[in-house]
C-alpha cells in the first residue's frame, strides 16, 4: 500500500536564492562573530527543515566543514604573514628575515592577540557568506532553477548553474563509491591508506566524467544550444537596446557614487539603464526556444522568504552604519549584541513559514493471499 507522508510542494528557486543571498549581504556587513553564529545557526534550522531527500540536498554539511577549513586557513596565515600586529602578544615564535624589497611583510614572528582575533573574525564573514550559498544550493533544485532563468541568458546561466552543482554531484558520487566499496574487502598491509584513497578517488573522478558525458549527449539529442534564425533588424535592436541599457547603468551608478555629478545622471540614468537592458533581455530572449511545463508558482509564502532575506540584509546594514562598534568589534573587546543586530540574525527563521517539501514513499506491494499462491502453485 503506498503512504504519503507529507502532500506539499517545493518553493520557488528564486524565492530560496533570494532568501540566501540577503543573508550573505548580511554577514559581509559585519565581524561580529555573536552575529555571524547566529546567521548560521539560523541557515542551518531552515535547511534542516525545508530541504528534500536528493542528493543535493545532502551537500550543507560539506559546506559547514568548508567553512570551517576557511577560518583554519585564514587564521594560519594571518599568523604566519602578519602576527606581529597590536601589542598584546601571546606567543614569541622566531622572525625568519626576508630580503630588503620586501617591505611590510613578516614571516612568523611574536603572535598577538589582534592578529588572532582579526583573522578569525575575517574568516568567520567568509565562512559565513560561503555557508549560505551552500544553504541555497542545498534547498534549490538545480534543474527547476535553470528552468526560472532568463531564456536570453540561458548558456550563461547553465554554465552557473553546473558551477554551483559541482559539490553537491561529487558528494553523490562519493557517497555511492564509499557504498559500493563498503561490499568489497579493503586492502590490508603497507600502503593500504594510498590505496584506499585511490580506490575512491579514481571511481569518483570516473563517474563524474561519466555524467557529464551522458549530460553532453542528453544536451545534444534534445537541441540544446540551437537557437532560431532572427532578421537583421531584429539583431541590430536587440544589440542597440543591450549597449543603451549598460550605458544608461553605467552612467547612473557613477552619478550615485559622485556627489558631485549632476542628479539627472543618478536615479533616472539607472532606471533608463535597466529598463533598457530588460528590454535587451526579452528581445534577445526570442531566439531561444523552449518550452516550460507546469511553471512554478509565486505566491505568499515567496513573497516571505524573500522579504525576510531582505529585512535581514536591511537591518544589519543600518547595524553597520549606526553602531559601527558592534558590527565591527575591536580584537581588544568582547562583541556584544543589541536588539536590532538580534533581530536581525533570527529574522531568517520566518522562511520557515515556507511549505514542506514533499516526500512521498514508494508503493510496497501486499504480501499474495492464499489464493493467489494456490493458483501459482497450480
Amino acid at each position: 500500500m503506498a503512504s504519503v507522508s507529507r502532500l506539499s510542494r517545493e518553493l520557488h528557486p528564486l524565492a530560496w536564492w533570494g532568501w540566501a543571498v540577503g543573508l550573505a549581504t548580511a554577514a559581509s556587513t559585519t565581524t561580529n562573530p555573536l552575529v555571524l553564529l547566529l546567521i548560521v545557526a539560523t541557515a542551518s534550522v531552515v535547511v534542516l527543515a525545508r530541504r528534500t531527500d536528493q542528493p543535493w540536498a545532502r551537500v550543507f554539511r560539506l559546506y559547514l566543514l568548508f567553512g570551517v577549513v576557511i577560518v583554519v586557513v585564514r587564521v594560519f596565515f594571518r599568523l604566519l604573514v602578519g602576527g606581529a600586529y597590536g601589542t598584546t602578544v601571546l606567543v614569541e615564535l622566531p622572525e625568519i628575515p626576508l630580503p630588503d624589497w620586501v617591505l611590510g611583510i613578516r614571516l612568523l614572528g611574536p603572535v598577538t592577540q589582534e592578529a588572532l582575533l582579526g583573522g578569525l573574525y575575517d574568516g568567520m564573514r567568509l565562512a559565513t557568506i560561503i555557508i549560505c550559498v551552500g544553504a541555497a544550493n542545498a534547498l534549490v533544485n538545480p534543474k527547476r532553477l535553470l528552468a526560472c532563468l532568463p531564456a536570453a541568458l540561458y548558456e550563461v546561466c547553465t554554465a552557473l548553474v553546473v558551477a554551483v552543482t559541482v559539490v553537491p554531484q561529487l558528494a553523490d558520487s562519493v557517497r555511492r563509491v564509499r557504498a559500493a566499496q563498503r561490499l568489497r574487502p579493503s586492502p590490508q598491509g603497507r600502503g593500504r591508506r594510498h590505496q584506499r584513497l585511490r580506490r575512491v578517488l579514481v571511481p569518483v573522478l570516473e563517474d563524474a566524467l561519466d555524467r557529464s558525458l551522458a549530460l553532453a549527449a542528453g544536451m545534444d539529442v534534445r537541441g540544446y544550444g540551437r537557437s532560431g534564425g532572427l532578421g537583421r533588424r531584429q539583431r541590430l535592436l536587440t544589440g542597440a537596446l543591450m549597449l543603451g541599457g549598460l550605458l544608461g547603468i553605467a552612467t547612473g551608478v557613477y552619478g550615485v557614487l559622485d556627489t558631485t555629478a549632476p542628479r539627472w545622471l543618478a536615479a533616472p540614468m539607472l532606471v533608463v539603464g535597466v529598463a533598457l537592458a530588460v528590454a535587451g533581455l526579452l528581445s534577445a530572449g526570442r531566439r531561444v526556444g523552449r518550452t516550460r511545463y507546469r511553471r512554478d508558482p509565486w505566491r505568499w509564502p515567496e513573497w516571505v522568504v524573500v522579504a525576510s532575506g531582505i529585512a535581514t540584509a536591511g537591518l544589519l546594514t543600518r547595524v553597520a552604519r549606526d553602531q559601527p562598534l558592534l558590527a565591527l568589534p575591536s580584537p581588544l573587546e568582547v562583541p556584544t549584541l543589541s536588539v536590532l543586530a538580534l533581530l536581525g540574525a533570527l529574522l531568517p527563521l520566518v522562511a520557515l513559514v515556507a511549505p514542506a517539501p514533499p516526500l512521498v514513499r514508494t508503493a510496497t506491494p501486499a504480501p499474495p493471499s492464499t489464493s493467489t499462491r494456490e493458483k501459482v502453485d497450480a
